[in-house]
C-alpha cells in the first residue's frame, strides 16, 4: 500500500523522498485581457451602434413618419419640421388625421422613436470615451448625445399629448416646436462631436511613442 507523505517522513527522516505534486496555473496566458482587446472591442461595439442608428434614422424619419404623410393629407409629421412649426400647422395637421393615425404616430414614438435617440446616444458616448482622453473635454462632449436623447423623447411625449389634446394649447405647441427644433440641432452638434472624438483619437495614436513599431 502506498505510503502518505507523512508517513515516509516517520520512517526515512530528512532523507525521505516526498512526492512533488505541481498544481496547474490558474491563469491562462493566452486569454490575457490587454488594453488593445479591450480598444478592439469597444470599436466593435460603436460600429454595431452606428449601423444600427442609421438603420434606425432611416427607418423612422425616412421610411415611417413619410409614410404617415399617406394619413395626414400629404402634411408632415411634426418630428420632421427642422425649422419648427406654428399653431396653425398643428391645427391643419389634427383636422387632417383621425384618432387611428394619430395612434399611429403615437406608437412610432413608442417604437423607432424611442430606440434612435437612446441607441445613437449610448454609440456616441461610448465613441467619445474611447477617443477622448481629457475629462473636461470628454464631458463637454458627451453633454451634447445626452442632452439629445433627453430632448428627443422629451418631444416625443409632448408631440402626444398636442396631438390628442381635446383642445389645442399654444403653450403646448412652442414647447413642442422648439424641442423639436433642438433636437435636430443637438443631433447635427452631436455628429460634429462625434467627428471631433475620432480625429483627436486618431492623432493621439499617431502622436504615440509606440505608434508604428511592430513588437516581435
Amino acid at each position: 500500500m502506498a505510503k502518505t507523505p507523512a508517513q515516509r517522513i516517520k520512517k526515512h527522516g530528512a532523507n525521505a523522498a516526498v512526492p512533488q505534486h505541481h498544481l496547474p496555473p490558474v491563469i491562462n496566458p493566452t486569454t490575457d485581457r490587454t488594453p488593445q482587446k479591450a480598444q478592439n472591442n469597444s470599436h466593435l461595439i460603436v460600429i454595431a451602434g452606428v449601423v444600427a442608428s442609421l438603420f434606425l434614422f432611416w427607418y423612422l424619419h425616412l421610411l415611417t413618419l413619410n409614410q404617415l404623410t399617406q394619413l395626414s393629407g400629404g402634411q408632415a409629421m411634426p418630428d420632421s419640421m427642422v425649422g419648427g412649426f406654428d399653431q396653425g400647422f398643428v391645427e391643419q395637421l389634427r383636422g387632417a388625421m383621425d384618432s387611428d393615425a394619430r395612434g399611429q404616430l403615437s406608437y412610432v414614438h413608442k417604437t423607432a422613436g424611442m430606440l434612435f435617440p437612446l441607441i445613437f446616444g449610448f454609440t456616441w458616448l461610448l465613441l467619445i470615451g474611447t477617443n477622448v482622453s481629457k475629462k473636461s473635454l470628454r464631458w463637454a462632449l458627451w453633454a451634447l448625445p445626452l442632452l439629445f436623447a433627453v430632448v428627443r423623447l422629451w418631444g416625443n411625449i409632448v408631440i402626444d399629448a398636442m396631438m390628442s389634446a381635446g383642445t389645442l394649447d399654444a403653450g403646448q405647441v412652442a414647447l413642442a416646436s422648439g424641442l423639436t427644433v433642438a433636437g435636430w440641432a443637438l443631433l447635427a452638434l452631436s455628429l460634429v462631436a462625434g467627428g471631433v472624438a475620432v480625429f483627436l483619437g486618431r492623432k493621439a495614436t499617431a502622436d504615440s511613442p509606440t505608434a508604428g513599431h511592430v513588437q516581435p
